[in-house]
């Protein structure tokens, strides 16, 4: 019945897209202006008239709703021939392929460009908070799963969602007693935790990094390989605490499906070109974002991979049968 309605919405929404296609580069960012998607589009296209490498401003449209689902409709119905087209993406936008949110959209309904950079979960308290090690938080939790309620910024089965209940599952606690608190995006969440609303923000580092520096927040765990740079570098990673759970936030695109084969490996050329990049490199330095490059039909076989995991992941944790 869910997923009847979600595709009754994205088929409306399809209906009000202007049938012109304009001219030029665009990248579609599939939210709202200020988020990360908007910030890929915005941050690459500067990178490209920079590198001299797109045909002129690079425009971005924000198309929010149904999170990424409408934009990535739209995209196969739509537009799925123009070769102008850039969308943004992340693990979000997988995640919600891989638990079927996007009606009978599939992962193969588009082509997978490449992925540019990336963030690593953490979880977050307030400074003043009373543990001070993941182990203290996991210890409560245990103790009342149900007496600590956590803040993110993307909706329930979303992927600051799906880390902490990872996190749980791993750690022996029952996932559906986790209270969870979706917000509109990382900064409202992370107002949530400041204000006392909640005691623990699920977010990406580069959320918290300023409020780690001005001593409001302490991060008590990262879900990345190894331990970060930066103001997060003493944290301890998961499995240090002897839990196997990463969770990486890359940051890349898709485009429409039905494009020569020429046009989609102009694409991968392209990316290629910004990501090897000094220009890029410094982009993604002031944008606290983490190294992560991969064009092509490795990062086309990479997100199938991931969503056949996510499937995997979810199934475990009891989001889908």
């Amino acid at each position: 019945m869910k997923t009847a309605v979600a595709a009754s919405a994205l088929v409306a929404m399809i209906a009000c897209e202007p049938s012109e296609v304009e001219r030029g580069w665009e990248c579609i960012a599939p939210a709202n202006a200020g988020g990360g998607w908007d910030l890929t589009c915005r941050t690459v296209g500067r990178v490209l008239r920079e590198l001299s490498l797109s045909p002129g401003l690079v425009r971005t449209s924000n198309v929010p709703g149904a999170g990424g689902g409408v934009a990535f409709a739209r995209t196969v119905a739509r537009r799925s021939d123009d070769p102008n087209v850039l969308v943004a993406a992340s693990p979000a936008t997988v995640l919600r392929l891989a638990q079927r949110q996007f009606g009978d959209l599939t992962e193969n309904d588009v082509r997978w460009a490449g992925a540019v950079g990336a963030e690593y979960g953490v979880l977050a308290v307030a400074a003043d908070a009373p543990w001070q090690t993941l182990d203290d938080l996991l210890a409560a939790w245990r103790s009342d799963p149900t007496s600590l309620v956590v803040s993110g910024g993307s909706a329930v089965a979303g992927q600051d969602h799906m880390k902490v209940l990872l996190l749980a599952n791993r750690a022996g606690i029952d996932p559906k007693q986790i209270r969870y608190v979706p917000f509109d995006g990382g900064g409202e969440a992370m107002t949530a935790l400041l204000g006392g609303f909640v005691q623990v923000f699920s977010g990406e580092g580069s959320e918290v990094e300023g409020q780690v520096e001005a001593g409001r927040l302490k991060v008590l765990v990262t879900l990345s390989p190894e331990r970060l740079e930066g103001p997060l570098a003493g944290v301890p990673t998961a499995a240090e605490s002897g839990l196997d759970v990463t969770w990486v936030t890359w940051r890349g695109f898709y485009v429409p499906p039905d494009i020569s084969e020429e046009e989609y490996q102009e694409w991968v050329r392209v990316l290629d070109r910004v990501g090897r990049s000094e220009a890029w490199a410094e982009a993604r330095r002031t944008n606290r974002l983490q190294p992560f490059f991969m064009v092509g039909d490795e990062f086309s076989d990479f997100v199938h991979a991931q969503v056949r995991d996510f499937q995997a992941m979810s199934r475990e944790i009891g989001l889908i049968r």
